[in-house]
């Protein structure tokens, strides 16, 4: 039930006419309480749409009742209107909830440069209210997809308390979050910094290192409430935890479904001299497109990977570098390694190792190869 597997949570998916197709497009998530303690992320995009601008100055009050997301028009470049369309648009959700517009954020994902016709948003956000549901969670969730060919939901339930969640996104995964909408719900009672600490440390090591396509969106959300409804006040770490793993979970289903994908691309940089290094090697092996393009074609071509690790200022000797793909160690000491014809390439995930014999550090990155119906799909449809 994603975002209402958590106690004190009702959702709602409708269709309000913004999308051509007439399929959902205006989705609704309040918080019952009795808590509405409440964290989020945003994109690090300098160019911000105007939902992300307003519901940044929302979260500084620590509490949200409700959440408007909408898909069909990212109501991003819009100038002063777009922000006051956002605007009302919350203060719309907040007459029919009985909350002030100060408490509702709002998330928006679509196309940018186009303003929202209000004169169907509006009667959405109402029509969603109408329809709220203990059980609403998987419209909303439906409600929220753009290229998506599926809706994504994760749940985790702890002793006595759960965190649940949806997300949209299949394109511009990129790190410094994605072109995604996320909204995370808890019934565990936790309070406004220690959702914050939890959530940006789940972010850091999944959204954050989910990377399709190099591109960073204007409209990146992810939000994190909580209800207290359970009544339980979970240890920190448990909590963490918790969230890291729906966070994963959400952010698998992301690259699993990016625009055109035919494999699913893990990345593990290992032995690097810092945490930071082992990113930046990740990041560079996962945007390199001659890669990506041999991926796709099952041949399995370590030089490409070594290439893109020497553009980065990562500590590394190349004459020590080690690159496994499939476990098979197709490169050792900045050579040629085992036979590359073991590599059975035939399966949907390929998992790359970069060994940089440089420390004991590492990260995880996750991409995705590069295919003709990607170019396809992003030039025949506007994004």
């Amino acid at each position: 039930m994603s975002v209402t597997a958590a106690k004190g949570f009702a959702a709602a998916g409708v269709a309000a006419g913004l999308k051509d197709s007439g399929a959902p497009d205006v989705a609704l998530v309040v918080n019952r309480g009795p808590a509405r303690a409440a964290a989020g992320v945003f994109t690090s995009n300098r160019v911000k749409a105007a939902p992300v601008l307003w519901s940044q100055q929302v979260l500084k009050s620590g509490e949200v009742a409700a959440v408007v997301l909408n898909s069909g028009g990212a109501n991003a470049c819009t100038g002063p209107a777009g922000f006051q369309d956002t605007h009302a648009t919350a203060e719309k959700a907040a007459e029919v909830l009985g909350c002030g517009s100060g408490e509702v954020a709002v998330a928006s994902t679509g196309l940018i440069g186009v303003r929202l016709p209000m004169d169907k948003l509006l009667p959405g956000v109402e029509k969603a209210a109408a329809s709220l549901s203990a059980h609403g969670g998987e419209k909303a969730a439906i409600a929220i997809k753009t290229t998506d060919t599926v809706h994504k939901t994760a749940v985790v339930e702890r002793d006595g308390w759960v965190v649940g969640g949806m997300a949209k996104g299949a394109g511009m995964l990129a790190p410094g979050l994605a072109t995604m909408l996320v909204v995370l719900t808890t019934d565990a009672d936790v309070d406004a910094p220690g959702l914050d600490d939890a959530l940006r440390a789940a972010v850091r090591t999944t959204f954050d290192r989910v990377d399709s396509d190099g591109c960073m969106s204007t409209n990146d959300t992810v939000l994190l409430l909580s209800s207290a409804a359970s009544g339980i006040s979970p240890d920190a770490a448990a909590f963490a935890d918790a969230v890291r793993e729906v966070c994963d979970d959400l952010a698998r289903q992301l690259i699993g479904d990016a625009e055109g994908a035919s494999k699913d691309i893990r990345i593990e940089v290992i032995n690097a001299a810092s945490e930071e290094d082992a990113v930046e090697v990740g990041r560079s092996i996962a945007r390199n497109n001659l890669l990506k393009c041999a991926l796709h074609g099952e041949d399995p071509n370590w030089g490409r990977v070594l290439s893109a690790i020497g553009t980065t200022s990562a500590a590394f000797d190349p004459d020590k570098l080690n690159v496994a793909i499939n476990d098979v160690w197709v490169c050792r000491n900045g050579s040629v390694g085992d036979d590359r014809d073991l590599v059975d390439m035939r399966y949907r995930e390929v998992r790359i190792t970069a060994d940089l014999a440089e420390g004991a550090e590492s990260a995880v990155i996750w991409a995705n190869d590069l295919t003709a119906d990607y170019v396809h799909e992003n030039s025949a449809y506007s994004s």
